[in-house]
């Protein structure tokens, strides 16, 4: 594992539930709710195409992993996030490494109550301009 000093999933210690050649599973902690997992490269990587494709297939098969866990033991649903926010400074809630959040999900869970529905209202049909433009972003 290539350690970083500052970066807390260079040096994960005792909390490593799983792992494979090039990532590892452990509890996020703090977590938004009980069985948020995050799956991380080994390697310190801030930006997520600087991952490798080999790593991109450590990572995947772990979160199809625990996706697969999760929906045996806990909940009906899961989410996968991956954020990359380097306008944000690296502190409890977010660390410069790359990791994905696979979360466990309900209909009307705690997540959804406190964040989610709040959100519906944001969604707005896709114009043709908009996908025109944003389809060029792409070639």
């Amino acid at each position: 594992m290539t350690q970083q000093s500052s970066c807390p999933f260079c040096n994960p210690a005792q909390r490593v539930l799983k792992e494979n050649k090039n990532a590892y599973v452990l509890l996020s902690d703090p977590r938004k709710i009980p069985g948020h997992f995050l799956v991380i490269p080994k390697r310190h990587v801030e930006k997520p195409w600087e991952i490798k494709e080999e790593e991109l297939c450590s990572i995947f098969n772990l979160v199809t992993f625990v996706q697969q866990k999760i929906i045996e033991t806990l909940s009906d649903g899961c989410d996968v996030r991956q954020n990359y926010r380097p306008f944000l400074k690296q502190g409890r809630t977010k660390v410069d490494h790359v990791h994905y959040h696979v979360m466990p999900r309900t209909f009307e869970d705690k997540l959804y109550m406190k964040v989610d529905k709040f959100e519906a209202n944001l969604f707005e049909d896709l114009t043709p301009e908009e996908h025109e433009r944003m389809a060029r972003i792409l070639d």
